[in-house]
């Protein structure tokens, strides 16, 4: 064999020795969402640094009780880089018991579990403390949250179930890690990493043909709520902000897809007499389709009543859109108040002030600025370091 060849050869045995085996249990393709699009982000970016990465998704994710919404599933066909394969139900005890046995006999280096729902904690626990059993695999829990939005008194008995079964945390805000301490008794490995930026959305296009494909009248106001109408979202609140008299001439863009009645919302617009700047595009909005609202408006508002983080902030990070946030869980983390942003009390008249001012300030050509910096704290590069910490 030649000097090059030999040399070659080392190369790709050091490479493939030093790669690790991961395995990520949780929502991907063909099901949809922000949880979807996290999970194959990461794998991907894992890829590109040269691991070997499968996927475990769901044959059930969740019970019809549990997903309000029109379809749980994309029409968008899966990458040909995600090797995933639908193995975990879960609301079945046996077949838990069979994936960790055959995740335990694959004996891969790492298992990565997105964490978001306490309905989740047996199914992940149960799996997870059969998959550690042969004494080699590191569980690492993605903690998006450790206490829904919505709760029930399932948020007080199940977390703990899951969260002994790890070796090691990665909080996606300083809120979700504080949350993790109330849980865990073992004092285990906790690194927070911001979420990063969703960055598979597109580029940002000019306001005006935003508009134009949406179907709006160019050379208005425009404010945005994206993203799943749930109750703890406060659209109501917004609806609310939207007829203070300092706003008739801001219009409201709606885009995202109930997963509760609409009745409540469409009795606030007729109530407050907001009919005609309120612009409702409430079906599920498709990858393609997401630069175009993000584009189209001049500032994203998020007036949550609760959370912890949320994937909305990357979005508009990522189209560099100021956004005015409520000063619940760990929305304030990524919008520097003054700076990036606003920060608002969860009511309906602050969030209107924030809008107000917005505009008197004229104050998004400066608060993209910044914006364009806060774009490189939030890279998919520093999770998989931070991930690397717990390995």
């Amino acid at each position: 064999m030649s000097r090059k060849k030999r040399i070659f050869a080392r190369f790709l045995f050091e490479k493939s020795s030093n790669m690790k085996k991961i395995i990520i249990i949780g929502t991907a393709n063909p099901y949809r969402g922000g949880l979807a699009a996290f999970n194959e982000r990461l794998t991907k970016q894992f890829i590109s640094e040269g691991e070997d990465v499968e996927v475990y998704t769901f044959t059930v994710q969740y019970p019809s009780f549990l997903f309000p919404g029109k379809t749980q599933y994309t029409t968008d066909p899966c990458p040909e880089w995600l090797k995933s394969s639908r193995k975990v139900s879960s609301v079945n005890p046996f077949n838990w018991i069979k994936v960790g046995r055959e995740i335990r006999k694959k004996s891969p280096d790492v298992v990565i579990i997105p964490y978001w729902l306490s309905f989740m904690a047996p199914c992940f626990g149960t799996i997870a403390g059969i998959a550690r059993s042969n004494g080699k695999t590191r569980l690492i829990g993605m903690m998006h949250n450790v206490i829904p939005h919505e709760r029930t008194f399932l948020d007080r008995m199940l977390p703990s179930y899951f969260i002994r079964q790890m070796d090691g945390f990665l909080a996606l805000s300083d809120n979700v890690a504080k949350d993790i301490e109330r849980f865990d008794k073992k004092n285990t490995p906790k690194v927070v990493s911001h979420h990063p930026i969703y960055d598979r959305y597109g580029e940002a296009i000019p306001k005006e043909m935003a508009l134009d494909k949406l179907g709006l009248k160019k050379d208005e106001k425009y404010v945005l709520f994206f993203g799943f109408i749930r109750a703890y979202k406060g659209l109501d609140l917004l609806l609310r902000a939207m007829a203070d008299t300092r706003l008739k001439d801001v219009h409201l863009i709606v885009a995202g897809e109930y997963y509760e009645g609409s009745d409540k919302y469409m009795e606030i617009i007729k109530e407050e007499g907001i009919e005609d700047r309120v612009h409702l595009f409430t079906e599920y909005i498709e990858d393609g389709e997401v630069g175009n609202f993000f584009s189209a408006c001049d500032v994203v508002i998020q007036p949550y009543k609760t959370a912890t983080q949320s994937g909305v902030s990357l979005i508009a990070i990522n189209f560099t859109k100021p956004m005015i946030v409520t000063k619940v869980g760990g929305l304030t983390e990524f919008v520097p108040d003054g700076e990036a942003g606003y920060n608002v009390d969860a009511n309906a008249e602050s969030i209107a002030d924030g809008i107000a001012r917005f505009y008197d300030e004229n104050a998004g050509v400066r608060f993209a600025e910044r914006l364009g910096e806060e774009k490189k704290k939030y890279s998919w590069e520093s999770v998989t370091a931070n991930f690397r910490k717990l390995m």
